[in-house]
């Protein structure tokens, strides 16, 4: 079956991005590195619930976690990530405990929301088809939001380095380059989301599935097109393009700084010729 294939290589292309931020996590103990891991392992969790219910046919608990993980929580926590890395650790601790208690509320509020039938085990199973108000709001809004902040901070994030065109530190990776990972992660996000753009292949279930794996396909070259082939751990694109782009933002404020005032003797010693 078609969309059981689109399914499970979502679930195995988010699993393989998922296992790169983690071990880079684990290496560096860098925020942003856990909150997308947290964030992909859901999408893969999501994923494999999606290939579940096609495969198997749907019941109640395959479409709550289908629904939790894939429409709820995944995309908030990858946009927490961009947060940590536009807006700081502070800021992003901030926002990180502000999402785990909103998280906490939605997985509560979808795992026990009534039904409004049994569910079909042969028909896609969607929000407005059996959940009340409250969960479908969670899921656009947080979704929604968190894409807004994923899609504006990569753009941002090449914009930058296209201005700049200054190449970030310790990768050797040219901004051009970076510049276009971070196109791809907006596309892709973008891509995750249009479902509609896929409704060609078949049903809404078939066009959902390949909206996935399409996206998170994407997405996972934009990573693999920021990773340079001498970094021990690979780096997501995300994280690698935003950190360059600040880096480029306080190497000019630093230029900035030097114009404005004098050197001194022991610093106009240090100065490189």
């Amino acid at each position: 079956m078609l969309t059981v294939a689109f399914a499970a290589g979502a679930t195995l292309v988010s699993l393989a991005f998922a296992c790169s931020t983690w071990e880079r996590w684990l290496v560096r103990r860098r925020r942003h590195d856990l909150a997308w891991s947290v964030s992909l392992f859901m999408f893969a969790a999501g994923s494999l619930a999606l290939s579940a219910g096609a495969a198997l046919g749907w019941d109640e608990w395959s479409f709550r976690a289908f629904y939790l993980f894939g429409g709820v929580l995944n995309v908030p926590f990858l946009a927490l990530g961009t947060v940590y890395l536009l807006a700081g650790p502070r800021r992003g601790d901030r926002g990180a405990a502000g999402l785990a208690l909103v998280a906490a509320f939605a997985a509560g509020v979808v795992l026990v929301a009534p039904l409004g039938r049994e569910v079909d085990p042969e028909a896609f199973p969607t929000g407005k088809d059996y959940f009340g108000v409250l969960p479908r709001v969670l899921a656009g809004v947080g979704s929604g939001l968190a894409a807004m902040v994923i899609i504006g901070g990569a753009l941002w994030s090449a914009v930058r380095l296209l201005r700049g065109r200054r190449r970030p530190t310790g990768g050797g990776v040219a901004p051009g380059r970076l510049a276009a990972a971070n196109v791809l992660i907006a596309v892709g996000t973008l891509v995750i989301s249009a479902k509609g753009a896929f409704e060609g292949l078949g049903d809404e279930e078939l066009a959902f599935a390949a909206a996935l794996a399409t996206g998170i396909t994407i997405v996972f070259a934009g990573f693999l097109l920021a990773t340079t082939s001498s970094a021990t751990v690979a780096e997501p694109a995300v994280p690698r393009v935003l950190e360059a782009a600040q880096s480029a933002r306080r190497s000019s404020a630093s230029d900035d700084s030097r114009m404005a005032k004098p050197l001194r003797g022991s610093e106009a010693e240090e100065e490189p010729k």
